[in-house]
């Protein structure tokens, strides 16, 4: 198997420390950046959500996988800024006020980043002040909202509504997920999409931004 297909295995199978070391190998051979994110990381990740979404695996393996994407990714995001390499989109995501789970969140954050988006993760309990602050701050051309509460998920309706409201809500698409949330849901709101799961979030993404 060649350098990028042993990365690949690597990410699907969660292996942090081979991931490591393939991600080292590719640039030692001096294989192009893009090359080891389009030709390694990216299908790896892909795997990993057709298998998520096959119900093959679960919500942990899927963490191990894309811990290890990460890892890979911390040393690859520096040479891909310094190389001038864009990422394919802008992705401001975070848990709205009052909720504070983040597992769901991360995995989407995480798998983003795998699928090639820069992901601004605003973190948990966020008021819709903060989330127009980081939109105004970042200029991300995706706000990605979650909740995992009943009580909660009326908070992303009054997050949309506050962008309205400051005249921001052409300025960014916004998606939504989490247990509670659903497709009806979502167009009620007026959110310009829901995912039920991380994968189909970066899918979600991709097709908004016609990726």
């Amino acid at each position: 198997m060649s350098v990028l297909e042993n990365l690949k295995e690597n990410v699907i199978a969660g292996n942090e420390s081979k991931v490591l070391e393939y991600t080292q190998k590719a640039l030692d051979e001096g294989i192009d950046l893009e090359k080891i994110l389009n030709d390694g990381f990216i299908p790896g990740m892909d795997v990993v959500g057709s298998k998520f979404q096959a119900n093959e695996i679960y919500v942990p393996e899927m963490l191990i996988s894309a811990k290890a994407m990460k890892a890979g990714m911390k040393i690859l995001e520096p040479l891909l800024t310094e190389a001038g390499i864009e990422p394919i989109g802008k992705v401001v995501i975070g848990t709205v006020k009052g909720d504070l789970h983040d597992i769901g969140k991360n995995l989407v954050a995480m798998m983003l980043e795998g699928g090639g988006f820069e992901v601004i993760d605003a973190g948990v309990d966020i008021t819709a002040q903060k989330f127009m602050d980081l939109v105004k701050e970042n200029k991300p051309d995706i706000l990605g909202l979650s909740a995992l509460l009943t009580t909660t998920m009326v908070e992303i309706k009054n997050v949309i509504d506050a962008f309205k409201e400051e005249g921001l809500r052409d300025d960014v698409k916004i998606i939504v997920g989490g247990a509670p949330v659903s497709e009806d849901y979502a167009k009620d709101i007026g959110a310009d999409g829901y995912s039920p799961d991380a994968a189909s979030a970066v899918n979600l993404a991709k097709k908004l931004l016609g990726k």
